[in-house]
């Protein structure tokens, strides 16, 4: 099917209830047409930092297993061969030697440690949810990376066929200007500035093709997708752009008199000449942003991953000065073994059962740590705060910006519009000798100026909103979830080891040939 993205799974899909997402790298075909959503996906399933959170929450999940196994017990094996030597024997003048073989085994149970292992639990567990909401904030980041170079390259591409349309207007005035100086009715200097602009023209248009260039390069970039073929990117509902490119007609030189001609009635007259016009971003509307500033930072407050992540960090530091405090108190432990000695002359074994109560510290040191913790724990508490400030002045920030271009884009539209109207106007009086050439190419400079200048603030509203949106982490059509990923690291190893098996199966393949040659 045309226009598709192909797949190539790394890892197989995974489920979770119903089926999810997987995590998997995509690769890009030739001549594809990816929509926002498609970059979104192909960043997301790409990109090693968004694994890189992965794994590090599968770090987060094991060490709350390492931290419940003090509630298991733990075996003790032991086995020895030693060799002795006995007191000196009064009858022969010689030391005996003994054989003494051994064996150890025991189990041991933590009984009652006052809180502590309780403590270490619930500081991992906290961890463990820090680093979900630091999984969720990288996901957040990458998206919001895919958006900002996606609305770069429908800027670039905006802007691109903006000069295509300038150059055509220019070659259209200097193949009239060329017509009417060959019959004498302009001077050189008109065609010389004809000429001069259309090579200024084209010179623009090398520009913006190799900034269209290197807003794709950044697009791969954010979505990881390093070798991508040549594809094309769709238009969103923000950034409207509905094929642009719309050719100039030029005068035919050897009717360029019919230009001079007035028509009988000329109180009822118009120009006959015009320049085409281009819809740079044609029926565009965007939908006014639905909340209000103080709204956006009550959802920010909700929805913040990274402010969620520095609130459980806060939770684990509290159980870690607790932890620290408890290490003055004692731990009691229960335990049972089995011994097996063995000599030349007799055997020893039995069991053993034991009861422990035992604390080990140094008062100085605890006390220090203990003095850590707090001070770690009063700089998280400080973190949130600063967090809080900044959301709040990034917040409104972003959506002072964004509401200033949501008035800005119809003033623009508008001069867009009358700015093509003048050049019109230019246009036709050049043709009938009423205008002078340096009047023309006003006309068309301030045309041109007002489409890149209406491009430029449709690019910054949506970069302006997304920034907004990435501020208060507005949920996204296209994300990944920690249950998304749940099971990553086990796909990941069975993959491992199918890729094992068939590297081995080609080495045997290949020795086989050898030995045949």
């Amino acid at each position: 099917m045309k226009n598709k993205v192909k797949i190539l799974l790394f890892v197989s899909c995974l489920f979770v209830g119903l089926q999810v997402q997987a995590i998997q790298n995509i690769k890009i075909e030739k001549n594809a047409v990816l929509g926002l959503n498609d970059c979104i996906k192909i960043a997301l399933n790409n990109s090693p930092v968004v694994r890189s959170s992965i794994l590090n929450l599968d770090i987060a999940k094991s060490s709350v297993g390492v931290a419940k196994s003090a509630y298991f017990p733990s075996l003790t094996l032991g086995a020895s061969y030693r060799q002795g030597f006995g007191e000196r024997s009064h009858n022969y003048g010689s030391y005996q030697t003994r054989t003494l073989p051994g064996f150890d085994a025991s189990l041991s149970q933590l009984l009652w440690n006052f809180g502590r292992t309780g403590a270490n639990i619930r500081m991992e567990k906290f961890n463990k949810i820090a680093a979900e909401f630091d999984f969720d904030e990288t996901v957040l980041t990458t998206i919001f990376n895919v958006k900002l170079q996606y609305y770069g390259v429908l800027a670039a591409r905006s802007l691109m066929e903006v000069e295509k349309l300038n150059v055509q207007i220019n070659e259209r005035n200097y193949q009239r200007t060329l017509a009417y100086f060959d019959e004498g009715i302009k001077s050189k200097i008109d065609l010389v500035n004809a000429e001069v602009n259309l090579s200024d023209s084209k010179i623009a248009l090398v520009r913006a093709e190799n900034t269209y260039k290197n807003a794709i390069v950044s697009l791969n970039n954010a979505m990881y997708a390093a070798y991508a073929p040549d594809y094309q990117i769709k238009s969103t509902e923000t950034f409207n752009l509905d094929n642009p490119y719309v050719p100039m007609s030029l005068t035919n030189i050897e009717n360029y008199k019919k230009l001079l001609e007035l028509p009988d009635d000329v109180s009822n007259a118009v120009y006959a000449v015009k320049a085409e016009k281009s819809d740079v971003l044609k029926n565009y509307v965007f939908q006014k942003y639905p909340y209000t500033f103080e709204k956006s930072v009550t959802i920010a407050k909700e929805n913040r991953p990274d402010l969620k992540a520095l609130n459980a960090s806060v939770k684990a530091m509290k159980q870690y000065v607790l932890l620290t405090k408890r290490q003055y108190l004692p731990e009691l432990r229960g335990g049972v073994g089995y011994s097996y000695a063995n000599n030349r002359n007799y055997a020893d074994s039995g069991m053993n059962v034991s009861l422990n109560l035992s604390t080990t510290f140094n008062m100085l040191q605890v006390k220090h740590e203990v003095d850590i913790a707090n001070s770690q724990l009063n700089l998280a508490k400080t973190e949130v705060d600063l967090l809080n400030q900044n959301l709040y002045f990034d917040i409104q920030s972003a959506y002072v910006d964004m509401i200033q271009l949501e008035k800005q884009i119809p003033l623009l539209e508008t001069k867009v519009r009358q700015t093509l109207e003048n050049l019109e106007l230019a246009d036709g009086r050049y043709a009938v000798g009423l205008g002078d050439y340096i009047q023309l190419q006003d006309a068309r400079v301030n045309y041109n100026n007002a489409q890149s200048s209406y491009v430029q603030a449709v690019y910054n509203y949506n970069v302006a909103r997304a920034t907004l949106e990435r501020q208060i982490a507005l949920p996204q059509e296209e994300t990944l979830t920690v249950e998304d990923v749940k099971d990553y690291q086990k796909d990941l190893k069975n993959q491992e080891k199918k890729q094992e098996k068939i590297q081995k199966k080609n080495k045997i393949k290949n020795n086989s040939k050898k030995d045949t040659v």
